[in-house]
């Protein structure tokens, strides 16, 4: 299922800060997110999640699209804030009951729910995927190393038998 991620309402309630004050803070906050993001969400969800940001102080240069570890990253340039921009993606898309809106922004909410598209609150969804990552890492250290079959030796067989009892 896609994702479209209020960037700056995600980013205030996972309480990511950038650099402590200055010029870069608010570019180093939206970078730790995004790779929050990539690293924590399913593979093959990160190239079908979008995340959309105000232009209040874009990164110098930057285009209104482009792409972060695969995630697709807007900036709101060309419109009056990122919910503008938001409500305009959840009316264009082709197949909005698939779509997940992330914001509690309840305008937001109210455009998804009018196209029928799942809308979740930040805080919720960020719980998920927090749970969604450890229970992915709990699966990896219980899996364990994958060894490869060794067919042995009769002979060292033998040797173990003898070094161990048996």
């Amino acid at each position: 299922m896609p994702h479209l991620i209020d960037g700056y309402n995600l980013l205030n309630v996972v309480g990511i800060q950038g650099t402590p004050r200055g010029r870069g803070s608010l570019e180093s906050a939206r970078t730790a997110l995004l790779n929050f993001l990539a690293e924590s969400l399913d593979p093959d969800e990160v190239p079908r999640t979008t995340i959309v940001f105000d232009a209040r102080d874009p990164p110098p240069g930057l285009p209104r699209e482009t792409r972060h570890r695969g995630l697709v990253v807007l900036f709101a340039a060309r419109d009056e804030d990122a919910d503008s921009l938001i409500e305009e993606i959840i009316q264009a898309d082709h197949s909005p009951k698939q779509l997940t809106v992330v914001s509690s922004d309840h305008r937001i909410q109210r455009a998804a729910k009018r196209r029928r598209a799942r809308a979740v609150d930040s805080d919720v969804w960020y719980a998920e995927v927090l749970r969604k990552r450890q229970q992915r890492g709990r699966q990896a250290d219980s899996a364990g190393p994958e060894r490869p079959s060794i067919p042995l030796l009769e002979e060292d067989v033998q040797y173990w038998l003898r070094e161990f009892g048996g």
